[in-house]
């Protein structure tokens, strides 16, 4: 038992890998501070619903991403009381009972979701009377989707200030937003020594070095874009991050084998950091998680293969604010990176504009929030206690 003697219970839906890793950057930032339990929900759910919301979207987003953004888009307008949503939730609702059971064990003193679907869940469960303590949702993208937003939530923490404005505009109160950030690793607000991390991976530092990164199911034709990008003239160096994705790590680490000490190709890794602290430019899909690490870390992106929906309004948030360029093909991030090569003052200031936009410490502001919340119910516990003697 802390301290504070206080449990928090952290919930995400491994839909990709942004949520999960956005749940264990809060479960690490909390330290000492709080009891902290990650649990995936998904764990506790059916079979047929965990391929819905975990298989099919990734098939979804890999082999059809224009029906995924058509039912992107239709989810976010349908009303949130209309018979096909009411449908939903009730199915959903059934298929997660042993998931409100196991709450019931835990009894944690507040729940946060980093995934929409527990967050209605629990919404629904507080409504009824089945849950009684405060529920907490983090949105994970500099976007807000109709269905993160539910009844009998404590509060939200949102990436930034666009996405509390549209949160407002939702009805939710402005005293239940929390511009905090998307959660990320404490490693991430370290900033490694360059050269140190560089020559961990073989690497020159004084080269400049560009990372390809396709997220933690390693999307986005990943040895097509590093076999186009190392055909480019000029002194550079490649590290590719393949995530899970074994058949793409493989076939990169072939093409490393054809182009001695110019690419590193690496699989999943806990060590992002240190990765991105090699590079001068990220080149990548544009993730909630990720993005914030990059911004953290004061990395500037070229963005590509976005996901249609969350991902493209995470783009377009890193564009408008000068932090990234957009590659709608090979040929276009070709000429990006021949171009950034030959004016260094564009990739200087797109660094800059990065690193003012990062929020390191956005896990620690959701631990306190939340704790703060707790502590003040305490107070008024004892003060009507006191009252009533």
């Amino acid at each position: 038992m802390t301290a504070h003697g206080k449990t928090i219970l952290l919930l995400s839906v491994p839909a990709g890998a942004g949520h999960t890793r956005v749940a264990e950057a809060i479960r690490a930032q909390a330290g000492g501070t709080a009891d902290v339990i990650h649990l995936d929900a998904m764990a506790f759910a059916t079979r047929r619903l965990r391929k819905v919301y975990t298989d099919l979207y990734l098939l979804l987003v890999r082999r059809a991403p224009s029906l995924w953004h058509a039912v992107y888009r239709l989810t976010n307008d349908a009303a949130p009381e209309g018979w096909p949503n009411r449908l939903r939730r009730r199915i959903e609702r059934r298929d997660t009972a042993p998931l409100l059971r196991r709450i019931e064990t835990l009894k944690p003193d507040a729940i946060v979701c980093t995934h929409f679907l527990p967050a209605e869940i629990l919404s629904h469960a507080i409504g009824d009377g089945a849950l009684g303590c405060p529920l907490w949702v983090q949105v994970t993208d500099f976007d807000l989707h109709r269905m993160w937003v539910h009844p009998h939530v404590t509060g939200y923490f949102a990436a930034n200030e666009e996405v509390a404005f549209r949160m407002r505009a939702c009805g939710i109160p402005a005293s239940r937003i929390h511009v905090a950030g998307i959660p990320i690793m404490p490693a991430f607000g370290g900033r490694p020594d360059r050269a140190t991390c560089a020559r961990a991976l073989g690497l020159d530092p004084v080269v400049t070095t560009f990372l390809l990164m396709g997220g933690g199911a390693g999307l986005g034709a990943l040895t097509s874009v590093a076999r186009r990008l190392l055909a480019i003239p000029g002194d550079f160096q490649l590290i590719v991050l393949a995530g899970r994705n074994a058949q793409e790590l493989a076939a990169l680490q072939q093409l490393a084998a054809a182009h001695p000490g110019r690419l590193a190709a690496l699989g999943y890794t806990q060590d992002v950091d240190r990765v991105m602290a090699c590079a001068h430019l990220a080149i990548t899909k544009p993730g909630g998680s990720t993005t914030a690490e990059c911004l953290a870390m004061g990395l500037p992106m070229i963005v590509n293969a976005a996901i249609p929906g969350q991902e493209e309004h995470n783009a377009n948030y890193l564009l408008e604010h000068g932090a990234a360029l957009k590659a709608f093909d090979l040929d276009t991030l070709e000429y990006r990176l021949r171009d950034l090569m030959a004016h260094p003052d564009k990739l200087a200031a797109m660094r800059a504009r990065a690193r003012a936009l990062g929020r390191p410490h956005a896990a620690m502001q959701v631990v306190e929030t939340v704790l703060a919340q707790l502590h003040q119910c305490d107070q008024s516990e004892r003060t009507a206690s006191l009252c009533m003697n």
